[in-house]
């Protein structure tokens, strides 16, 4: 399984928000969830908010980050403003 992982230090607008998410759906291959990260073992957590897709496989995976859909999330969430996450690749076993 392998996922992708955007992590926000600041929630982004509710709003924008949701209207982003509409999109980040239409990434092939995948389910996406998010939401706001609530806690943290020690202290106040380093992120607000958090955002993932996960794919079945690689051969998913890699079509999905390569897809047109995948590359628009990306300008979209720029367009809007949001803050700059941090977005990392995961491989689960």
């Amino acid at each position: 399984m392998y996922r992708v992982t955007v992590l926000y230090d600041e929630e982004p607008q509710a709003d924008s928000y949701a209207e982003h998410v509409e999109l980040c759906k239409q990434v092939p291959n995948g389910v996406f969830r998010h939401g706001r990260v609530t806690g943290s073992p020690m202290g106040e957590p380093k992120h607000a908010f958090y955002a993932e897709w996960e794919f079945a496989d690689k051969a998913a995976f890699d079509a999905a980050v390569r897809s047109d859909a995948f590359m628009a999330t990306g300008k979209d969430a720029y367009k809007r403003g949001f803050p700059q996450p941090t977005v990392e690749f995961v491989e689960l076993s």
